[in-house]
Order: C-alpha cells, then sequence, then structure tokens
C-alpha cells in the first residue's frame, strides 16, 4: 500500500479519497493541479475489462459520452489510460445522491419532485436524441449539485459497469429489479428509450410517495407485478400526476415507441399540469 504521504498522479490529477466502488470500477476524488478543480476519477480494471470482453464498448461509449454536454448530465471531461488501468475523469458533484435526500426527509412536495423529473426528463431526452441510452436509471444515479440541481451519473456508461454477467452479455435485469420495465425482464428485446421512460415513471412515483411502486421480497412476484403495473397511486397524489404516471407505467409498450412516449413526457412536464 502507498504511504499516505505519497500522491498518485494521473495525468494533471492529484488522486484523493475511493467514493465509490463497483464491480470493476472504482472512483476516486481528485483535483486538477493546473485549476485546482475538484474532479472524480472512474478508474476500470483493464484486465477485467478485456475478460468481459468490455473494451471496444467502453471506447464506443466514452467517445459518445463525450459529446453529451448537457446541463443536468454529469460531464466526463477526459479519459486516459495506463498499461493495467483505464481513467474516466468527471465532473465533481458535491450534493449527494437524490435516493438519500427522500431517506432521510421522506417524500417531497409536488412542486420539488416536479422540478427533479423535469430535469431528469430534459436530460433523458437529449441524451436519446443523441442515441445514448442510459439502462439503469434509478435514484441513486441522480446526483444533486451545490445548486441542488439534479444530474443525471453513468449516462451510458451504466450498462458497462453494473450489469456485465460471466458470459459478457448485457444481462440488465441484474440491474435493479424495481425500476426495471416489463420488456426487459421478459428479455424479448427492448427500445433502450422505452426502458429509460419506464424507470423515469418509477423514479417520479417515489419522488411523490416516498416509496417504489412495485416491491416483494419474491423476485417473481416482483416480476409479476411490473409485467402486469400493479401499482396503487397514494390519495395525495393529485389528479395530473397520477395520470401521468398511469401512462408511462403502461406494461404493453407496443401501444406506444419510446419516442412518442417521451415526447408525450416532455410535452406534459412542460405545461406543468401536475
Amino acid at each position: 500500500a502507498l504511504s499516505p504521504k505519497v500522491k498518485r498522479r494521473v495525468g494533471k490529477y492529484e488522486l484523493g479519497r475511493t467514493i465509490g466502488e463497483g464491480t470493476f470500477a472504482k472512483v476516486r476524488f481528485a483535483k486538477n493541479t493546473e485549476t485546482m478543480e475538484p474532479v472524480a476519477i472512474k478508474i476500470l480494471d483493464k484486465e477485467k475489462v478485456q475478460k468481459l470482453r468490455l473494451v471496444e464498448q467502453i471506447r464506443r461509449e466514452i467517445c459518445t459520452m463525450k459529446l453529451i454536454k448537457h446541463p443536468n448530465v454529469v460531464r466526463l471531461h477526459e479519459v486516459m489510460g495506463s498499461k493495467a488501468r483505464i481513467f474516466i475523469v468527471l465532473e465533481y458533484i458535491t450534493g449527494g445522491e437524490l435516493f438519500d435526500t427522500i431517506y432521510t426527509n421522506g417524500r417531497l412536495k409536488e412542486e420539488e419532485a416536479r422540478k427533479y423529473f423535469q430535469q431528469l426528463i430534459n436530460a433523458v431526452d437529449y441524451c436519446h436524441s443523441r442515441g445514448v441510452y442510459h439502462r439503469d436509471l434509478k435514484l441513486e444515479n441522480l446526483l444533486l449539485d451545490a445548486a441542488g440541481n439534479l444530474k443525471v451519473s453513468d449516462f451510458g456508461l451504466s450498462a458497462l459497469t453494473e450489469q456485465v454477467k460471466a458470459d459478457g452479455l448485457l444481462h440488465t435485469t441484474c440491474g435493479t429489479p424495481n425500476y426495471v420495465a416489463p420488456e426487459v425482464i421478459e428479455d424479448r428485446g427492448y427500445d433502450g428509450a422505452a426502458a429509460d421512460i419506464w424507470s423515469c415513471g418509477v423514479i417520479l412515483f417515489i419522488l411523490l410517495a416516498g416509496f417504489l411502486p412495485f416491491e416483494d421480497e419474491n423476485i417473481i412476484a416482483l416480476y409479476k407485478k411490473i409485467s402486469e403495473a400493479q401499482f396503487t397511486c397514494p390519495s395525495w397524489f393529485s389528479t395530473g400526476a397520477k395520470k401521468l404516471i398511469t401512462r408511462i407505467l403502461d406494461p404493453n409498450p407496443a401501444t406506444v415507441s419510446g419516442i412518442q412516449l417521451l415526447n408525450m413526457v416532455v410535452e406534459i412536464t412542460k405545461n406543468n399540469p401536475f
């Protein structure tokens, strides 16, 4: 182990404490020594990435992510590599996860939930228009900056970080089951846009309710609830909110494409009917 006095450097960045850890990535706090700006550096283990045959996919996702510049998406500054690792330099967000806000304070007031939901939909809309899908939207991936604005993290990288099984294939179902759309569970090939929007609907429900729409200890029972969209809006939901959530959490994606659904949600959130 390095003695605490030795500061590890990657390019112009000085590495600090570890702030997150995933299957084959860890995230460390770092400082740009030229500008003194704080950043977060996601460090991927090349060997594990190669074992899972993900190098090409990671390269592709990173190229795409570099094009994404949106106020509600965590910025990807640059990417560096060493023999053993890939370093992805990201904007450092200080306000914590939206998850913690709900966990500590319970549900949000409708206008506050609406603000976050609009920011989320704007981010999702922007990324989808550039062909980038998140595939694992959940409260834990929604960060807040110092000003209290929403920042979606891991956009376009999420499929790489958590959900790769030993066979090297993407099985989104081992993401976070409570947020997953029915067509993803049923493994019948799915529209990335529609699946993301479904997760947004689940997120809106949680923001307004303070709990998940679909919950069950038993995973089979949970999947049944999701694929039949068995959920109940609490009595305090406004009519507009109920309507919107019911439209989004429609278990039959054939009735509406991801693009149509997104356009509809964008329209609705712009006009603030809930």
